[in-house]
């Protein structure tokens, strides 16, 4: 899911960069990556009310492991039909780390969280990923750590703060569930700075099968729990589990990986500042459920954070002109 999604991966060289001026690479049709980047946003707000209704029937990691299955599977038929990949020996370390991180740790802790926590919520607290991918970026890639970073960094976890106490002692929301659902935007971030050069060279269903495959494998130790609880499960909660493997995962994330092959990263992580409001929607429609009136407050703070914190500083003229 989770997604999610999209801050800005830090471009890492040639491959990392966009793949043409603007960010579209030739040949693709302009309107076809905003196409994929609104099926992304849709059925990912609508994963993290189906995770929400789920729970009551899986938990975490069975639920975990019965979407990838599903979606490594629907994945693995149109991604063989167009080839079988060859990544090099670096790629396929990148492509277990993603494997692991975004579709075993992500889902899992995504699944538990959203056992203590509302939908609109999570999604709220998912969308520090671009505050998060900034300060990776500052630390591990040496990119400047700028004042607007600092200031995003202050108002993004100000915010986390604010929801924390709004649902701190609520029913069925706590503290470990807050925590929980930033552990999933940690592990998407370092995941999406580890996708940007794959998908510049590999085909983005190659990727998204190869990652959801080995986030399955990773969560095989589960697999008990999810034959007993399907045993369990109404059938309407079975097709939800299946409805979250194909379109949440299979789907979403292979147009979320073609828009970020044929789109600026930039321009991709201003378009899941959408997702929040659409999982309240869909959570209000859906469950009949809003996060609490504190949690509003902490969710715009945070999107404030992550707005100041992708600002550029500006150059002075006097000093960008040459010597």
């Amino acid at each position: 899911m989770t997604s999610t999604t999209a801050p800005e991966p830090p471009a890492t060289g040639p491959a990392a960069t966009d793949p043409a001026p603007g960010g579209r690479a030739a040949g693709v049709p302009t309107w076809l990556p905003l196409v994929a980047v609104a099926t992304t946003l849709v059925f990912w707000a609508s994963a993290f009310v189906a995770i929400r209704h789920l729970g009551e029937d899986f938990s975490a990691g069975p639920l975990s492991l019965g979407r990838l299955l599903v979606g490594a599977a629907v994945l693995g038929v149109v991604a063989l039909s167009r080839g079988v990949p060859r990544p090099t020996r670096r790629e396929w370390v990148s492509l277990v780390a993603i494997g692991v991180l975004w579709f075993g740790v992500y889902n899992v802790a995504l699944n538990e969280g959203e056992t203590r926590v509302d939908a609109g919520t999570a999604a709220m607290l998912i969308q520090l990923s671009p505050v998060l991918i900034a300060a990776l970026a500052a630390v591990f890639l040496g990119e400047r750590f700028t004042t607007y970073l600092a200031l995003g960094l202050a108002l993004a976890f100000a915010g986390v703060g604010l929801i924390s106490i709004s649902t701190d002692g609520a029913e069925s929301r706590d503290v470990l569930g807050v925590a929980l659902v930033l552990l999933a935007a940690a592990v998407y971030s370092i995941s999406l700075i580890l996708q940007k050069p794959l998908v510049a060279r590999l085909q983005a269903v190659h990727v998204t099968w190869l990652a959801c495959t080995i986030g399955a494998v990773v969560c095989l130790p589960f697999a008990p729990g999810l034959l007993d609880e399907l045993g369990s499960a109404p059938a309407s909660s079975v097709w939800w589990l299946v409805y979250l493997g194909i379109f949440p995962t299979a789907i979403a994330f292979t147009t979320y990986a073609f828009a970020l092959q044929h789109m600026s990263a930039s321009s991709l992580g201003v378009t899941t500042y959408l997702v929040p409001p659409l999982t309240i929607l869909m959570g209000w429609l859906a469950l009949g459920e809003t996060p609490p009136t504190m949690a509003y407050a902490g969710g715009v703070l945070c999107l404030v954070g992550v707005a100041v914190a992708r600002r550029k500083p500006r150059v002075r003229a006097d000093a960008a002109a040459p010597a």
